[in-house]
């Protein structure tokens, strides 16, 4: 199959159509799925969940990063059989959309990331950020917190960094969207890095105006995308086209 848009120097292409009748097709390996479907939340008539896609990706990938509501990894959970379970994250945006007067203001979605095998074989390496020292540098830590258990002790080193928080907090796209759920950079970035090594190929079964293969493809990462509208897809080569990478 011939892709709709391709950098070859930088190993990012884009396909048209159906993710389940596109991937089977492309007889790829990718090392990190990162996918963003719909929810089938709304009576929009593209929010329509495609039936079956959970167990197609797992037939390319054994690492995913999935994002959603509650509600929809509750009622879509029997698609997700092939898959464990390793964490969630939570997106909190600076604003949010409400769609009923009667409930909390909804401003945050859930990104889960998923795993097939031995999770010691899954690649992941969580991004680290400034934080504040502590004064304990270079002692042995025992987990003291009941519900944790008795964790063995580690050595830990302060080297003024900590790990990311599971709880990230990026402003949405609003006006600045090309597409209606397009996620932007700042929540994608470091769920590539944590789970794709450098180099390695992600995979957007749904890429929509393509975030996911701008944040890979400045990540250091190859990428390739499907999308079954072609406006969006249009305007997804049309970005990565003009995309200029940062000087390292």
């Amino acid at each position: 199959m011939d892709p709709y848009w391709e950098d070859a120097d930088s190993g990012i292409a884009l396909y048209l159509g159906d993710m389940r009748e596109v991937l089977p097709a492309l007889d790829l390996q990718a090392d990190l799925i990162v996918a963003d479907p719909p929810y089938a939340e709304t009576s929009l008539a593209w929010d329509r969940w495609p039936d079956g896609w959970p167990t197609l990706a797992a037939s390319v990938a054994s690492s995913m990063w999935c994002f959603g509501s509650m509600r929809m990894f509750l009622q879509q959970r029997d698609e997700f059989a092939d898959w464990k379970l390793s964490q969630d994250i939570v997106w909190e945006k600076h604003n949010g959309s409400g769609f009923a007067a009667d409930r909390f203001k909804r401003v945050h979605e859930a990104a889960t990331h998923w795993y097939r095998g031995d999770w010691r074989d899954i690649h992941h390496d969580v991004p680290r950020e400034r934080g504040n020292p502590t004064k304990r540098t270079g002692v042995a830590i025992r987990a003291t917190t009941p519900h944790t258990g008795d964790i063995a002790p580690n050595q830990y080193v302060d080297d003024g960094t900590r790990l990311l928080r599971s709880v990230q907090r990026v402003r949405s796209m609003h006006s600045r969207s090309l597409h209606p759920t397009e996620k932007p950079l700042g929540i994608l970035s470091p769920l590539i890095t944590y789970a794709c090594p450098e180099g390695g190929l992600v995979l957007d079964p749904f890429a929509g105006s393509g975030s996911t293969l701008d944040a890979a493809r400045q990540a250091g990462r190859r990428a390739v995308g499907i999308e079954a509208h072609e406006p969006y897809i249009e305007a997804a080569a049309k970005r990565l086209s003009n995309l200029v990478l940062g000087v390292a």
